[in-house]
């Protein structure tokens, strides 16, 4: 039976969040003027009611025999990595769905299905931001990306977490079927029409901190004082702590993990989100108050380590 491209696959697994296991049928099965009839086909991973995160049971309309059909085939988040491995024909579908053409989506941790189906080796892929250490560790043949909301790879596409969902799906919305209907969807859920997949998942990064009471802590302490004062380098905080540069660059390093220069740039573009979060500074203002010349000093840096400009940071995270 040939694969229809307006027939969506969505596997739901035991003990997934109930959020992410509704994406898909909100995002494809939406009427929208102009845009493709989707037909979303919903089957368990095992036969009979699955239990959600939530402890609510669901029960999926149609068998596993069903994805056959689909020319699209998306796991919707799944369980934590350290739960059951998913059953074997379900990993037997994904692999059959590849094989004919399909494209296989894993949402969240429904990249985890992916790579256990080996649909992921040499590739590179995405999932929450809490488990890609444990994707890239469980998977070494894994080119696991933590920056990024979703990740495309032509036929296979994975995303983050939760939001990061819709992000994707409707990215392979207007991938598949233009703008206009993507656009349309996007309205109708009231979600911003794109959000690029390579912009950060806005994590917090915190540094790992230096033990107290040494030098090293002296000088992150002079730091983060300071941090407005353009004139704040390396070599500054390397007096801070009586210490010379080559030395000090060595132990920062060892207590740290990162540079001092990288420690010192994360933390002037933290206390920029921070204020553009809470104050109304212009960008300019923000900058100065951060360490930097001016908003042309910062922005390369925010984009950086953020993945998107000032402005769009603080449109999205605004306190309100």
């Amino acid at each position: 039976m040939p694969r229809d491209p307006r027939t969506i696959g969505v596997v739901l697994g035991d003990d997934a969040p109930m959020l992410e296991i509704a994406v898909p049928e909100r995002v494809f099965g939406l009427a929208v003027p102009g845009g493709p009839a989707f037909e979303v086909v919903a089957v368990p991973e095992r036969p009979g009611p699955l239990t959600t995160s939530a402890g609510i049971r669901v029960s999926a309309p149609h068998p596993l025999e069903a994805l056959d059909r689909a020319g699209m085939v998306i796991v919707p988040g799944w369980r934590e990595p350290d739960r059951a491995s998913a059953a074997p024909p379900v990993l037997e579908a994904l692999l059959a769905a590849h094989a004919d053409g399909a494209i296989v989506v894993g949402l969240c941790l429904g990249a985890f299905v992916l790579a256990e189906a080996g649909l992921l080796d040499g590739r590179r892929a995405t999932t929450h931001w809490r488990h890609t250490a444990d994707l890239a560790a469980g998977y070494p043949g894994v080119a696991v990306v933590d920056d990024a909301l979703y990740v495309d790879e032509g036929t296979i596409v994975t995303s983050a977490g939760s939001a990061a969902g819709i992000d994707a799906c409707l990215y392979l919305l207007r991938r598949e079927h233009g703008a206009a209907v993507a656009n349309a969807v996007a309205r109708a859920l009231v979600v911003a029409p794109q959000r690029t997949g390579g912009q950060a998942q806005f994590i917090e990064r915190p540094v790992p901190e230096p033990p107290v009471g040494d030098a090293i802590s002296d000088a992150v302490a002079y730091a983060l004082a300071h941090l407005d004062d353009p004139r704040l380098d390396v070599a500054r905080l390397a007096a801070a702590a009586h210490m010379s540069r080559r030395t000090f660059d060595r132990r920062f390093r060892q207590s740290t993990g990162v540079s001092p220069l990288r420690w010192l740039l994360t933390q002037r573009v933290l206390r920029a989100q921070h204020l553009l979060e809470s104050t109304d500074l212009g960008v300019d203002a923000v900058a100065r108050r951060s360490g930097f010349s001016d908003g042309v000093a910062l922005r390369p840096h925010f984009r950086r380590l953020v993945g998107v400009p000032p402005q769009a940071y603080r449109n999205a995270f605004r306190a309100t």
